[in-house]
C-alpha cells in the first residue's frame, strides 16, 4: 500500500509532502517533495491509500456560529460564562481539546492563530478532491485524516518538542535518531539527510505513519456523541498502539 504525508504550509514554499511504500518487508521512502503546488498534493492525495494531512480540516462550531451572527450585528456572550472560557470555545474545536486532554498537547487555533491560513490552502484541496471524485469526511475514514506530528511522536514515545528550533538543529538529529531506532523497518533511503535538515520533510514523514495507524485502525476516531462535531470541524488521529505495530506482518 501506499501512504501520503503532508507537512501543509499556506504558501508552497514550506510544504513538504512524503510518500512511503509498504510491503511484506517493511516500508520505505519512495520520495520527500518540498516547495509542493496545489496540483502536486492533489494528485499524492489521489494516488494514495491514505493520506495525513498535518492541517486542520475545519473550524470549530461556535466559531462559525459565531462569525454568522457578527455579520447580523446579534453577537451575545453566554450568561454566566467568562469571556476567557467564552473566546476558548471559539479558538478550540472539540478534538483540539481531546488531543489536550490525551496528550498534554494543545494543537493551533485554526480561528485565532495563523494556522488559518493553511486551513483555508487546505479547505481548497479538499474541494478539489470531491470535484475529482474523491470526498473527504473530516471524521478520516475516507482517504484522508487529519494528523498532527508532534501528537504522534508524543503518543509513540519519541521526542517531540524542540525539533524545529532552527537554532538547535541538533534536536531534529536526535528525533530521526529516535525514529530510526524505534523502527529499523523504516527504511528512509536517500532521504535521511534531508529529514535531518528540515522538519518540514520530518513532519511528512510522520505524517504517512500516522496515515498508516489510522488505515489500520490503531488510531482515534470519533465516538458517536462526537462524530457531528468532527464532520465539521475535523478530527485528529491519534496512535492508539505502539510505532512497532505499524510494521507490516505486525
Amino acid at each position: 500500500m501506499l501512504t501520503v504525508g503532508v507537512d501543509l504550509a499556506a504558501e508552497a514554499g514550506n510544504t513538504a509532502l512524503a510518500w512511503l511504500d509498504w510491503d511484506s518487508g517493511g516500508c520505505s521512502v519512495r520520495g520527500i517533495d518540498r516547495a509542493c503546488e496545489d496540483g502536486m498534493l492533489v494528485d499524492a492525495l489521489m494516488a494514495a491509500d491514505k493520506a495525513g494531512i498535518d492541517c486542520p480540516l475545519g473550524w470549530p462550531v461556535p466559531f462559525v456560529e459565531f462569525v454568522a451572527a457578527h455579520r447580523s450585528g446579534h453577537v451575545d456572550v453566554p450568561a454566566g460564562t467568562r469571556g476567557r472560557d467564552w473566546r476558548r470555545n471559539l479558538a478550540l474545536r472539540l478534538t483540539d481539546r481531546v488531543v489536550h486532554e490525551r496528550t498534554g498537547l494543545t494543537p493551533l487555533s485554526v480561528s485565532a492563530d495563523r494556522i488559518g491560513h493553511t486551513a483555508m490552502r487546505c479547505a481548497a484541496l479538499l474541494s478539489h478532491l470531491a470535484r475529482a471524485g474523491r470526498p473527504v469526511d473530516r471524521c478520516g475514514t475516507g482517504v484522508v485524516v487529519e494528523v498532527y506530528p508532534a501528537a504522534s511522536l508524543r503518543s509513540w514515545g519519541l521526542p517531540h518538542r524542540g525539533y524545529k528550533r532552527p537554532e538547535d538543529a541538533a534536536a531534529l538529529g536526535r528525533l530521526v535518531d529516535a525514529l530510526r531506532a524505534a523502527a529499523p523497518w523504516l527504511d528512509l533511503g536517500p532521504h535521511e539527510s534531508l529529514c535531518r535538515r528540515s522538519h518540514d520533510a520530518t513532519d511528512a514523514v510522520v505524517a504517512a505513519l500516522t496515515a498508516r495507524a489510522a488505515f489500520r485502525g490503531l488510531a482515534t476516531t470519533p465516538e458517536a456523541h462526537q462524530i457531528e462535531a468532527a464532520r465539521s470541524e475535523g478530527w485528529i488521529a491519534l496512535p492508539t498502539s505502539p510505532l512497532t505495530d505499524l510494521r507490516p506482518g505486525a
